[in-house]
């Protein structure tokens, strides 16, 4: 059954035709770590987990590279501003390794609660110097970029196809619409290294062939990308916020460097909007995983409420609709409570189920077909089984609700419940030896887990 997914590039839906079936290579940009990742910002990475797990599903074997921008790149997109390292680091009083530490992890501690499953790669930008400036090279070689005072830039007059990602009107931009001049050719053009001002000291700067400095916003994925899943692979994501400039950028430098587009298939996730606005974090004010958990939510309930909604639709936060959805999260978890153990999954129901999700990731259409299999006459065997063959894809971790009494929930303590997320990242990055760890731990707090349809279910000895 094929895979239909909207490319963002052709703007049509197409059947996904892998370069390779045996590894699919999927680049999900991941986050400036330089504050709490928000709501917004966790819709878009719930999508692509969505986006692998229906893809291993399908049967294909992914190989998932997500960056950490963990060197600080100035705050507009017209490479001028403050460096959000920095400004985080004084907001913090703490360094700009410091700060990048420890927002690094806060995000991977968020993905963990939302049940996300992790990439096969992390890949630093501070990690990557070297094969940035190699990048950058390269595109220099082939005779695209030009030496400012603050830097080295891309032309984006010598590529006549520029902006043909986001569809930009490059003859109707007009200098200082998207970006102001200053010492740049033509509005569009962007850096790739930026020099350290002479007058002051940066925290993050390296030595390079042009001058010391760090690198522009773009180069890093473009390098990382090549490095991991080779100059043109399957998948680049990302949010819609990505495509006029992030993502129109990094296809730019591909073509400069190899004259190729580095992925076949883009997918973007619309915003989450909040009071009818996109959720930023430059109006200092947003809302992070824990401040929903501080209302009394569970991530999952957020997870539930991402699924809602098309990951090409906007979505409409309110702690209202939050509320509806921990209330759908809470009857299908009392439905299950009721079930027999599993015996055999509904084929009906997982090929009409397939089908649905095969069709550009339709999570609304997933749970309506759910919410009809638990009204259905269906034994309740069947029904459980079928469900978890659903959660493969859902990511609810219905198991660990399955059959267990409020007193059993109650009673598994919080620190036992981070455990077993821990132990379940643990099994999902193949590493064994910390899993049976925290396995052990789990047992030594007089909690045995139990493994059921890829997640866990907690008893207490």
């Amino acid at each position: 059954m094929a895979v239909k997914l909207y490319n963002t590039y052709s703007r049509k839906l197409e059947d996904f035709k892998p370069l390779n079936p045996k590894q699919i290579g999927l680049y999900t940009c991941g986050p400036t770590v330089y504050h709490f990742a928000h709501l917004g910002n966790l819709r878009t990475f719930i999508f692509e987990d969505i986006l692998k797990r229906v893809l291993s599903y399908n049967g294909y074997p992914v190989k998932h590279v997500m960056n950490i921008t963990d060197v600080g790149h100035l705050t507009s997109n017209s490479d001028e501003g403050e460096d959000k390292l920095e400004k985080g680091a004084r907001r913090e009083k703490k360094t700009v390794w410091e700060i990048a530490k420890m927002y690094t992890e806060a995000f991977q501690q968020d993905l963990r609660a939302l049940n996300v499953l992790p990439p096969q790669i992390w890949c630093k930008a501070t990690d990557h110097i070297p094969e940035q400036i190699a990048y950058i090279q390269k595109i220099e070689a082939k005779g695209f970029t030009y030496q400012t005072r603050d830097g080295i830039y891309f032309d984006t007059s010598k590529l006549p196809n520029y902006g043909y990602l986001a569809r930009l009107d490059i003859q109707g931009l007009q200098s200082g619409e998207r970006v102001a001049l200053k010492d740049k050719k033509n509005p569009t053009d962007f850096a790739l290294w930026k020099f350290s001002p002479l007058n002051e000291r940066r925290q993050m700067e390296w030595a390079s062939p042009w001058g010391k400095g760090f690198p522009g916003w773009h180069i890093e994925c473009s390098a990382m990308s090549e490095k991991y899943l080779g100059p043109q692979f399957d998948l680049h994501c990302g949010g819609t916020d990505h495509i006029p400039v992030h993502h129109t950028n990094e296809i730019a430098q591909a073509q400069g460097a190899t004259g190729q587009i580095p992925a076949r298939w883009w997918l973007h996730g619309d915003f989450l909007l909040q009071n009818e606005e996109k959720m930023a974090k430059s109006n200092g004010e947003f809302l992070t995983l824990e401040t929903i958990k501080q209302k009394g939510f569970d991530p999952l309930v957020y997870r539930y409420f991402c699924l809602t909604a098309h990951y090409r639709s906007k979505l409409n936060y309110s702690e209202s609709a939050l509320t509806s959805a921990k209330n759908s999260l809470h009857k299908l978890y009392a439905a299950l409570d009721n079930y027999d153990d599993p015996t055999e999954v509904n084929t009906e129901y997982q090929e009409k189920f397939l089908r649905i999700v095969n069709h550009d990731l339709n999570l609304p259409g997933a749970l309506a077909l759910m919410w009809e299999l638990i009204k259905s006459d269906q034994p309740s065997a069947i029904k459980a089984a079928t469900l978890f063959e659903f959660d493969k894809i859902f990511g609810l971790r219905l198991a660990p609700h399955f059959n267990q009494t409020e007193t059993d929930k109650a009673e598994i303590p919080e620190t036992v419940l981070e455990l077993a997320v821990a132990r379940q990242a643990a099994r999902g990055e193949k590493d064994w030896a910390l899993a049976d760890e925290l396995r052990k731990k789990i047992i030594a707090a007089g909690y045995n887990i139990e493994d059921i349809a890829d997640e866990y279910r907690l008893r207490k000895i």
